[in-house]
């Protein structure tokens, strides 16, 4: 029989071993249990954010600041994007991916591409407007409201997952509270839900919120997808002020529609400006807080109204109430259309207009008509009176009188006074006169006498002009008073 001791300390190893054997097992689970709960908390790279807007509305540029990258790269059609989105806490990283639609209604039929039956639940739409262009604002976000609708209804999601998704949203929006100051968002999901754009309902007693009813036309068009309005350009308000002449009412008055809008469809609002980085970071911020559940402490905000955001549960009718008293001359039942007016285009522009070039044949042939039509030239035309004048001044510069073939130094054919280009013809032969005096020494007595004679000439045809002026004049004045 073993002593009562040695028996004790067999005992005591064998407990000792049970225990160590029992903490190794809870380590080892614990250690499962923590890997389980990371690998469930990881960022999904399935989430997608669909953009759908008109041309010109800044969807591209848009979407190149939140990645960071200043020259975005325009395309047509269906274009892709990629946001890196990280988890500083977490040290995670994951890639959002971007859809962005052409603005050509023509290329809607690439929406089957981007949002599936597989991704519905893993995706989020924004609607994208410029402020830019005021007067169709709330044409594009309805028209494109409208496309979206029809996509999801060809998807044919049964009615059981769609009333989730439906439900989902109207949880989401109920449980919506105003973050203080300093303080993060409650409306945060746990961040080991499976997927916070639809939050599934607490299960645990005692959880349960009490929550309050919708008003009368909160997600009265309820898509069972999350969408958030943005208006881009929102530093164009100060070009609307400055030429078109708006006033606060009128920038009350779109914003009241456009929230009112938002409200209809349970979406969020976001006025941007790209070109002066403004609620770029918080529309980042809040893609990031409704896709993959980050907090969030960004109150709402519609002070300024170049800078308005509003959250998906905050807004209600009362709160859009407060913008009808700066309306004086308007009210908030107007018709957009009628109050936010399309200016009518000052400078229209001017295009080249195209030229064809006539064919050389017809030209041609239009050329040689013409000509054809021109009378053609006589000899009078073709000589000047200064050339016809000088051969018979230097034949006959002695000659008293003339028939009519040869007239008479210093008159026309029809005895008056020479034109005025004979004056000019004596003066060319006398200078010419003189500078040929130099040309040698046999002919300096000719040229001498011939300068001599056609100065004289010259004296006595502007001797005579002056003296049949005075006749002609008398003669004209007789025929006048003798034809009255």
């Amino acid at each position: 029989m073993a002593p009562i001791g040695e028996g004790d300390d067999r005992m005591g190893s064998l407990v000792t071993e049970d225990i160590s054997s029992d903490e190794s097992q809870n380590l080892w689970a614990s250690i499962l249990s923590e890997v389980q709960s990371s690998s469930a908390s990881k960022l999904s790279n399935s989430r997608t954010v669909l953009v759908l807007g008109d041309n010109d509305s800044g969807k591209t540029t848009l979407i190149a600041k939140l990645q960071g990258i200043e020259e975005p790269k325009k395309g047509s059609g269906l274009e892709y994007y990629y946001i890196d989105v990280k988890d500083e806490y977490r040290d995670e990283q994951a890639r959002l991916n971007v859809w962005v639609m052409d603005g050509d209604p023509e290329h809607t039929g690439l929406l089957r591409f981007a949002l599936t039956q597989e991704s519905f639940a893993d995706s989020l739409v924004l609607l994208v407007a410029s402020m830019t262009n005021p007067w169709s604002i709330m044409e594009s976000v309805k028209r494109w409201s409208g496309i979206l609708r029809e996509h999801i209804d060809r998807l044919k999601i049964p009615p059981e997952t769609m009333q989730e998704y439906e439900q989902s949203l109207i949880r989401f929006f109920q449980e919506y509270t105003e973050p203080e100051e300093g303080q993060t968002s409650s409306q945060a999901p746990p961040r080991g839900d499976a997927n916070p754009l639809h939050p599934t309902a607490p299960t645990t007693e005692g959880e349960e919120k009490v929550l309050l009813p919708l008003g009368e036309n909160t997600l009265s068009q309820n898509l069972g997808i999350p969408v958030v309005v943005v208006i881009t350009k929102s530093d164009g308000i100060s070009t609307l002020e400055k030429e078109h002449d708006y006033k606060d009412e009128h920038f009350d008055f779109i914003q009241q529609y456009i929230r009112k809008f938002c409200l209809n469809y349970g979406a969020s609002l976001i006025y941007t400006s790209v070109k002066e980085d403004r609620n770029c970071d918080l529309l980042y911020k809040y893609l990031t807080h409704r896709i993959y559940g980050f907090p969030f402490n960004k109150p709402a905000y519609v002070v300024e109204k170049d800078a308005v955001f509003v959250p998906c549960g905050w807004d209600n009718e009362k709160k859009i109430s407060i913008l009808y008293e700066t309306m004086n001359s308007i009210k908030p039942e107007d018709s957009y259309d009628d109050i936010i007016v399309k200016p009518m285009t000052r400078k229209p522009v001017q295009r080249d207009a195209e030229i064809i070039a006539e064919d050389e044949q017809v030209f041609l042939m239009r050329q040689q008509s013409q000509l054809s039509k021109q009378p053609a030239p006589g000899p009078a035309a073709e000589s000047t009176p200064i050339r016809t004048q000088r051969p018979q001044a230097q034949r006959t510069p002695e000659r008293p009188g003339g028939t009519p073939n040869t007239p008479l130094r210093g008159k026309s054919q029809d005895g008056k006074g020479a034109p005025p280009g004979t004056s000019e013809g004596m003066l060319a032969n006398f200078f010419n006169s003189l500078l040929s005096k130099k040309t040698g020494a046999a002919g300096a007595g000719k040229d001498k006498a011939s300068v001599t004679r056609d100065a004289a000439a010259e004296l006595e045809r502007m001797t005579r002009g002056k003296k049949a002026t005075t006749p002609e004049v008398n003669s004209n004045n007789d025929a006048s008073a003798s034809s009255s």
